[in-house]
């Protein structure tokens, strides 16, 4: 059985290394928590990717987008042999990384297709989120995925879209029940 704990010393090589930004390589997805957390293998490790640049709805006011965005990203990805960019190590040991498959940009494509916002809070270093800023707009102009649901409650309502996000903080009201109730 392959050992998770075996990937620190991996990826610090693989990632850390100036500059920032390295290529982790390739991987086979093998698991999808949401629309933006999966598990990849590859060279006798196993790794948590959370995917750079994007926050995708992960609590239940987001009703079906929530299981929307990971469908579309299980579509995408799983099963399938990925390059993945890294920009480094989360506090929680998940990689901070693009996935591409055959060269498409998925972490762009999930925002494209309106199933996640451009992160808004501190980037890696050498990451550029201009293209996912772009891709934002344009989902949201077109009212695709999250953005279909404006006008009851904004996506920059939930925790992820803040300008600083502090993952311990406590939990913004309950939208869900504002959703519900109509307020």
């Amino acid at each position: 059985m392959k050992e998770p704990l075996k990937i620190i010393p991996l990826l610090i090589a693989l990632l850390l290394i100036p500059p920032t930004i390295s290529s982790a390589g390739q991987f086979k997805v093998t698991y999808v928590w949401d629309g933006d957390t999966v598990k990849a293998e590859g060279h006798d490790i196993q790794i948590k990717v959370r995917l750079a640049g994007i926050d995708a709805p992960e609590t239940p006011v987001w009703g079906p987008y929530v299981a929307k965005a990971k469908e579309y990203l299980v579509r995408m990805i799983l099963n399938k042999t990925v390059d993945i960019r890294g920009y480094g190590l989360e506090p929680v040991n998940r990689v901070l990384g693009v996935i591409y498959v055959n060269g498409e940009n998925i972490n762009l494509e999930m925002v494209k297709a309106g199933l996640a916002v451009a992160y808004r809070g501190t980037l890696p270093k050498g990451f550029d989120s201009t293209a996912y800023l772009e891709a934002e707009a344009e989902a949201r102009e077109a009212k695709r995925g999250i953005w279909s649901l404006e006008e009851k409650y904004s996506p920059r309502e939930w925790p992820g879209y803040r300008q600083e996000i502090n993952m311990h903080d406590e939990p913004l009201k309950p939208l869900w029940e504002a959703a519900v109730s109509g307020r």
